[in-house]
């Protein structure tokens, strides 16, 4: 609070002590409001000797402004019946700025029981937006190779475990079936921040359906090969690499420096297959929890949202892979050494 005090009389030490103690008084106050904001002026002088001295007041707030003038016999008098006057007018003020004469009164054993709203349900609460078509069709349009990519290795560690058999469910269909629920009405759609593990959720789903569909009705798609589709290419070698219609324009001959080699990505995916096939032992959950957080670079509350477990089950199920994978996968990488760092801080 910025003070200024004026005198038109003698300055006592009596004096100025009083009025440290109002200061210190009123101070506490106006707590409520910015220090930087308030400002006390007032005057001290000697009217008359019939009417003594005379004290006023100012008192500026950010939401208002106060005044008081107070006459005594003595200046010490003055100033106490000034300063208790314009605690009044802040007490008062304050009341009203909390529209305290609004407040039913609670008296009696049958008192008024003042109705509240939740904060949730007034204007003032920002509520998130869902998700839209446009943002599954955003997203799917920028991360399908990564949802593929999550799709192929669960249906992978199904056929493994044996729930499913080699191409009873392919990854063209899991997409579909997840999309297609995901633009749906069925499913209640959640915030937008929580838009990829949704995806990730409803194509696990999609997996169980297809497999239980094809189970239960015993069918094979007329249209699924029996065989593998021979795509060796086209007798013209520029062709493989090039179609007629495209054109070779300097950008894309640009060396990229941080790019892998061949080399270097093709040691990376058989350190990952490695990695997936010694975690099988661990268990699917821990397999799962392991890569989608090392690998997928998900967080456990996403990666809570996509297996239904709670935070603390997948927190202890990486834990539990990152433990089985050093034990069983003894060779030397960097790669795996920095995902073994990496699920330490799970």
């Amino acid at each position: 609070m910025n003070v200024h005090i004026s005198y038109k009389i003698s300055k006592t030490p009596d004096l100025e002590k009083v009025i440290n103690q109002q200061v210190e008084k009123l101070d506490r106050y106006l707590q409520v409001f910015r220090p930087d904001l308030v400002h006390l002026k007032g005057i001290v002088e000697e009217n008359s000797a019939r009417q003594g001295f005379v004290v006023a007041l100012n008192l500026r707030l950010p939401s208002g402004q106060l005044a008081s003038q107070e006459t005594s016999s003595t200046a010490i008098s003055a100033l106490k019946a000034a300063f208790d006057d314009i605690d009044g007018q802040v007490k008062r003020h304050k009341e009203l700025l909390r529209s305290h004469h609004k407040w039913p009164r609670r008296r009696g054993p049958n008192r008024a029981v003042v109705g509240t709203v939740p904060f949730e349900e007034t204007m003032a609460a920002v509520k998130p937006d869902t998700i839209s078509s446009s943002d599954i069709a955003r997203y799917v349009n920028v991360n399908l190779p990564r949802l593929e990519r999550f799709i192929q290795r669960e249906l992978q560690h199904r056929e493994d475990q044996g729930q499913l058999t080699a191409d009873q469910v392919t990854v063209k269909e899991v997409v579909d079936e997840a999309i297609a629920n995901a633009l749906g009405e069925q499913n209640d759609k959640p915030e937008r921040m929580k838009l990829e593990a949704w995806v990730h959720r409803l194509a696990r789903q999609a997996i169980d359906t297809l497999a239980l569909d094809g189970r239960d009705s015993g069918m094979v798609p007329l249209e699924r090969s029996h065989g593998q589709q021979n795509v060796q290419g086209d007798d013209e070698a520029f062709l493989q690499f090039h179609q007629p219609d495209e054109q070779l324009v300097e950008e894309n001959v640009i060396p990229d420096p941080t790019a892998n080699t061949p080399e270097e990505l093709a040691a990376r995916s058989e350190l990952l297959n490695l990695v997936e096939a010694t975690l099988r032992d661990a268990g699917r959950d821990e397999q799962e929890s392991f890569i989608l957080y090392t690998v997928e670079g998900f967080t456990l509350e996403e990666i809570a949202d996509i297996t239904n477990h709670t935070v603390e089950e997948v927190r202890a199920a990486i834990r539990r892979a990152s433990d089985h994978l050093q034990r069983s996968l003894p060779i030397q990488d960097p790669l795996k050494d920095k995902l073994l760092e990496h699920s330490k801080s799970a």
